[in-house]
This record gives structure tokens, C-alpha cells and sequence, in this order.
């Protein structure tokens, strides 16, 4: 397929990551816009750390940790060893590489850049060639509300605590009154196909869904609209998808993914592991949704987008 038309893709993490190395290999990255979650993004240590937005950078760049999905591969860790040995709780890896693209970020916030144009600039260096977009240029923040713990911030819940709290709740503070940047807009009103990638619709896309006015503007778009699912066979691919769904009362299945994005979306895609869906007003297709190297990416990308072409959904 030879693809002459403006793709979006909305992710956060590690699978929607993978989704968009598939498709920067078969779109002119003139024609691929990527938009970020930015609502895990936290300061620490005087940094501002923005983990979505740098596993997209680092997955496009080639310099992701395959074994992760995360991080810079080869990394390593003295400046974390180091504050450990002066008495710090190391609870969230930087890696000495890392460290770099947070420096540099912080350096051009605090020198009056906004985020868009920061990661611009970092997508640029690394010679990325299709447009990485965070959500918004306002402050979003996923709030994890527990059994155990009462309220945690994100990064608290995922990683200090390895999301093994029990979930009662969610929130996203901020996102009533926080704007998609006119960028965001912009790509979504250009758009032939929107894609929501197989991210954790609850910590990575609902903040992204959120915003304000972001839902009627996707319903508002005549275009295909199609859903990956993050869940094969009742179980996460990676991440706390299921275990989330779960706690939330909902049954672990492609098909409440679905159903969760309700009219926001016109196809969806499940794994050929589960049973073919029957989706109300939705049309559905079973591709093998597991990524695990680089040609697997390529090949999803490449099948939904023929879906696509051939009419499977509109």
C-alpha cells in the first residue's frame, strides 16, 4: 500500500511505541503525526521527566533498550549509584544516558520553551522524521487512587510501588481546563486515519481522550478511527491493563476495550488469539497483535493500514 494520506496515532508506552516504529517505516514521515500522553510526566530531581514521550523518542531513534522497551540501550546507572551511596531512595532508574535528554529538556523549559517545541527539537536531533506531538502544553496529571495508599501520583503508583496497589479510582487532574495544543488540533482536522495505539486505554490514552473538547473533536472527524486492543486472551500484553480493568469491574476482555471507547472509534483491532468480536455500529478484524521484533511491528502496521485501504472500515 502505497500510503499518500495523513496518519495520527495516539499512544503512551511500550506497545503504542512499537505501533509507531511499524508505521515509520511505511509513512512518509511528513505524513505521520504521533501524539503523546504526557500525563506520567513528573519532576524529579530538578528534571523534568516525561517517560511516554521519551520511550516514543527512543523507539523511533533506534536507541531503545529491547529488552525494557524503555530506556537507551547499554545504559548505565553510576549517577544513580552514586546518589544511592549518599543515602537516596533510588526508586526510579535514570540512566546515565537518560539523564541527558532530561537536562536538556529542563534547560530549554526553563529558557521559556513549551514542551512542543522542546520535543521538536529532540525528535530533530535524533533524526526523527514524522512529528511527535505531546497531548498538550498544560499540566495533566494521572492520580491513581488505592486501596493501601490512599492517592498517589503516577509515577508513585507504576514504578515506586510497581503498580501492585488495588485501583478504587482514577482521576486526571488538570485535564478539564487543559487545551490540545493548536498542533494537536491542526493534525487531527488534517487526518485520514486515526489510530489509538495498544496502550493502556486507561493510564495512557484516557488522559489523552481528557482533554477539554478532545472527545467532540474526534467524533466530529469523518475518517476511519480504529482501536488496537492491548489485551489478548484476558491478559495484558504488557502492563497493568488487565489488573486495572479488573479492579475498575470490568471484564478482562478486547471486547470491553472496545466497548470502552465507545463512539470515539470505527474499527477495531483484536488478536487472532481471542474470538472474532460482533461490535455494535463498530467493524472489527483479529490481526496477531504481539510485537516482539521489529518485523512484527511492521507487519501490524502494514496490515491495518491495507484493512484500511480495502474499505474494512470507514
Amino acid at each position: 500500500m502505497a500510503v499518500n494520506q495523513n496518519i495520527v496515532l495516539m499512544v503512551g508506552g511500550v506497545g503504542g511505541a512499537k505501533l509507531a516504529y511499524g508505521l515509520a517505516q511505511l509513512v512518509p514521515p511528513e505524513r505521520l503525526t504521533i501524539i503523546v500522553n504526557t500525563a506520567d510526566d513528573f519532576w524529579h530531581y530538578g528534571l523534568k521527566i516525561c517517560p511516554d514521550i521519551d520511550t516514543l523518542l527512543y523507539t523511533l531513534s533506534g536507541r531503545v533498550d529491547p529488552i525494557n522497551g524503555w530506556g537507551i540501550t547499554g545504559d548505565s546507572v553510576t549517577t544513580l549509584e552514586t546518589l544511592k551511596n549518599l543515602g537516596e531512595d533510588t526508586w526510579f532508574r535514570l540512566g546515565d544516558k537518560d539523564i541527558a535528554t532530561h537536562l536538556l529538556r529542563t534547560h530549554w523549559l526553563r529558557h521559556g520553551q513549551t514542551l512542543t517545541q522542546v520535543v521538536a527539537q529532540l525528535a530533530q536531533r535524533m533524526g526523527i522524521g514524522a512529528t511527535v506531538l505531546p497531548m498538550t502544553d498544560d499540566s495533566v496529571a494521572t492520580i491513581v487512587e488505592t486501596a493501601e495508599h490512599g492517592e498517589l501520583e503516577f509515577q508513585e503508583y507504576f514504578v515506586r510501588h510497581r503498580w501492585q496497589p488495588k485501583i478504587t479510582g482514577l482521576r486526571y487532574d488538570g485535564s478539564d481546563s487543559a487545551q490540545p495544543t493548536s498542533d494537536v488540533v491542526q493534525a487531527l482536522r488534517k487526518a485520514d486515519i486515526l489510530l489509538l495505539g495498544p496502550s493502556n486505554p486507561w493510564l495512557s490514552l484516557m488522559p489523552i481522550l481528557a482533554l477539554a473538547g478532545m472527545r467532540e473533536l474526534i467524533q466530529s472527524l469523518v475518517i476511519p478511527r480504529v482501536a488496537l486492543t492491548p489485551i489478548v486472551q484476558g491478559q495484558a500484553i504488557k502492563g497493568p491493563a488487565a489488573k486495572i480493568m479488573q479492579e475498575l469491574g470490568y471484564d478482562v476482555s478486547a471486547a470491553a476495550v472496545a466497548e470502552f471507547y465507545g463512539d470515539l472509534i470505527t474499527g477495531f483491532v483484536y488478536d487472532t488469539r481471542d474470538n472474532p468480536l460482533n461490535l455494535k455500529n463498530v467493524q472489527s478484524i483479529g490481526f496477531d497483535t504481539i510485537m516482539k521484533a521489529n518485523s512484527d511491528k511492521v507487519s501490524l502496521a502494514q496490515q491495518i493500514l491495507d484493512w484500511i485501504a480495502g474499505g474494512g472500515v470507514v
